[in-house]
């Protein structure tokens, strides 16, 4: 690789890298403001920068949007005082937010949020890797943010934070398993005979283009597909790690400050990056619409990249705001309920789900 690919590619990666935690702070400003709609709650309308103040400075209208308000929250997590409990494992504790964090940042660098046209009429897809086992790279390196919450309880050295961390690798053992098997079907049609697929994301997204998208030819695959992403990302009724009620705040009870805020922010970037997954393996990636792409609208250039980008990420926001929709609609379940839900149901229909796609993928001639 020449040096001038190696800078494009390093930045493209900032970029990438510094959407994705931007729409991480504003992610949770919109959760706050979602619960407060649905639930009748206030919002936050009032925004306070440390050293400077609030109205006279930012502006009545945009302090009442809450627009500065994961500005505010992200000096609060810097300047706050970083509580180290004596009983920790001092250094276990402080590497558990990093690498509850890093999987989903790393996971980025195979995702495509779009494409365009070169002035020699060439497609060009934005993505940072194109792997040609893209999903088997994004299921592997997400799965390894369990460990992160698994060592943030253990090395708190205190029982609920302990409790929480089992939780939650039961429980990815137990819906990682579903999840794996219910994408085989779209992948076998990807790689059916006939067609020159792989394990490509992008090629997902192709083989979705003037046609219909997964979510309505594999319609089981894609409801179990993303039961397992609320189960994958521990959010509610699946927030058996954390789970206020029981376990205080379970495996980052110990933790404060920069700490708790890297736990935070990358719950927030698995959310994301999930997101973005579940439109591009079933809601036709950045295609506007089935049975049609932007080329058939006559796009091309620059424009189809604006285009194709905003598709995608309109996608994603839609799933994120459906993340945040069950969160403040659904109680909580139990944690024998989640066991039962992803071994007793999830796990024999997506079994079901892959035997039937199977006999239906082999009688079928891929167009």
């Amino acid at each position: 690789m020449e040096i001038s690919e190696i800078a494009i590619k390093a930045i493209y990666a900032i970029i990438v890298v510094s959407v994705l935690m931007g729409f991480c702070s504003y992610a949770v400003l919109a959760e706050r403001k979602i619960s407060s709609w649905i639930q009748g709650r206030v919002g936050p309308n009032r925004t306070t920068l440390p050293f400077v103040g609030s109205i006279p400075v930012v502006g009545k209208f945009l302090t009442r949007l809450g627009v500065f308000q994961p500005v505010a929250d992200g000096l609060k997590f810097l300047f706050k005082e970083d509580v180290t409990p004596g009983h920790v494992n001092k250094f276990y504790f402080t590497m558990a937010p990093i690498m509850a964090l890093i999987p989903a940042l790393t996971t980025v660098v195979v995702v495509p949020f779009g494409y365009y046209t070169n002035a020699a009429g060439e497609v060009v897809t934005l993505v940072l890797t194109d792997l040609n086992v893209a999903m088997l790279f994004l299921l592997a390196v997400s799965s390894l943010g369990v460990y992160g919450v698994v060592l943030g309880g253990w090395s708190s050295n205190s029982k609920y934070p302990f409790l929480g961390g089992i939780r939650a690798s039961a429980q990815m053992i137990s819906y990682e398993l579903a999840m794996g098997i219910s994408i085989l079907p779209v992948f076998m049609w990807v790689n059916a005979p006939g067609s020159e697929g792989s394990l490509s994301l992008v090629d997902v997204v192709n083989s979705q283009g003037g046609g219909l998208w997964y979510a309505m030819w594999m319609p089981a695959s894609f409801l179990i597909f993303v039961v397992c992403i609320f189960a994958e990302t521990n959010r509610l009724p699946f927030d058996m790690a954390e789970s206020e009620t029981e376990l205080v705040s379970g495996f980052h009870t110990e933790y404060s400050s920069f700490k708790f805020g890297l736990f935070f922010v990358g719950e927030y970037a698995h959310m994301l990056v999930g997101s973005a997954v579940v439109a591009i393996l079933f809601l036709g990636g950045w295609h506007p619409l089935p049975f049609a792409t932007w080329a058939d609208f006559g796009v091309s250039g620059w424009l189809v990249g604006v285009l194709s980008v905003g598709t995608l990420i309109a996608k994603l926001c839609g799933f994120m705001f459906f993340f945040m929709w069950i969160r403040w609609t659904l109680p909580r379940f139990r944690y024998d309920q989640v066991m039962r839900i992803g071994w007793q149901m999830l796990l024999p229909a997506s079994i079901a789900n892959l035997i039937v796609y199977t006999f239906i993928i082999y009688f079928l001639e891929r167009p």
